[in-house]
């Protein structure tokens, strides 16, 4: 599924990043803030001229679509973000420790739609979901890839392990095989991986990919697990693996500036393009319905392809947002 020489790959050696939040983009703070703050004004006025009108309009018009958030998230005045904040160029911590890349920078033009902040928190991929239902996260942002197990709650088997979710596509991608550089074992596709060994992130769509191969081989493939994808990536850089499947915008990052551009290669092609979605509780339809608008307001305006562009990513746009589009 998903690029710039300035932000830098994170470290691959399995070196912890802080697990800092960044509040992003003061102008949706801001807006917020002052409408909040107009609005008590207001409060104190009878209503009746133009200033008490004005004000109970203000805190209306703080953002274009900020009257289509649930009451408890105007109030809060925040969203709270679930991701997995290791997976450049979609999310990770650049040089200053600072939350970077696609997601967090969508999110930015999210905020001036919806007058709110998008909060990050960082977790496990696989845990996300559960620290969603649970209330942790308002949302996910984090290269999820929108597939039916996930809207339904189900394993690779079919069985009910917990509740599903809803997505808000923005973004369509697929995954490719990345290996070291040079492709010393040949290398070009999902067949040639048979009987050898396979490094990734656990709970991905890639990691269904590799296990659905793998049942196809007459030698399975070993499949190395890991939380981050950065394990996965020192795997195939010090000869523990021959390759890591990965989200295409993801793998094609690290071939560029891993080693400045020495320690990895893509090979093959794009495989499986699939949605990425950003996931919301499936009670929670008025803030599900609010994300598409703020998602198909910054396509309408251009901030969506500005984002894109910025990373190199414009292969992977979409026209408009779409709930559920996964199969």
């Amino acid at each position: 599924m998903t690029a710039r020489t300035t932000r830098p790959l994170p470290p691959v050696d399995g070196s912890p990043r802080p697990s800092a939040r960044r509040r992003l983009a003061a102008v949706g703070a801001l807006a917020v803030a002052g409408s909040l703050l107009l609005t008590a004004c207001g409060d104190q006025t009878d209503g009746g001229g133009e200033e008490g009108g004005g004000d109970t309009k203000a805190k209306e018009s703080a953002a274009p679509l900020f009257d289509k958030l649930p009451q408890r998230i105007q109030d809060a005045g925040v969203i709270k973000v679930g991701s997995d904040i290791a997976y450049a160029p979609v999310e990770f911590y650049d040089e200053n420790d600072e939350i970077a890349g696609i997601d967090p920078d969508l999110a930015e033009a999210l905020e001036k739609q919806l007058g709110v902040e998008f909060e990050f928190g960082n977790g496990t991929f696989d845990g996300l979901i559960t620290g969603l239902n649970s209330g942790r996260h308002d949302i996910i942002m984090s290269a999820m890839t929108d597939t039916k197990q996930r809207q339904e709650g189900l394993d690779d088997k079919g069985e009910k392990v917990g509740e599903g979710v809803d997505f808000v596509d923005y973004f369509r991608a697929g995954s490719s095989i990345l290996v070291k550089k040079g492709n010393p074992e040949g290398i070009k596709s999902l067949e040639d991986l048979c009987g050898e060994t396979v490094a990734l992130q656990r709970g991905t769509a890639n990691e269904e990919l590799a296990e659905a191969q793998s049942e196809k081989c007459d030698k399975p493939i070993e499949i190395l697990a890991f939380d981050k994808d950065t394990e996965a990536l020192l795997q195939v850089k010090q000869g523990r693996a021959v390759a890591d499947i990965n989200d295409y915008p993801v793998a094609a990052y690290n071939a560029k500036t891993s080693g400045g551009g020495n320690d990895f290669e893509v090979v093959g092609d794009q495989i499986d393009a699939a949605p990425y979605g950003i996931a919301v509780g499936k009670e929670d339809t008025q803030l599900r319905d609010a994300i598409k608008a703020a998602v198909d307001a910054i396509i309408d305006n251009g901030e969506y392809q500005k984002v894109l562009e910025k990373w190199e990513v414009t292969n992977a746009a979409v026209e408009e947002a779409t709930i559920n589009g996964g199969k």
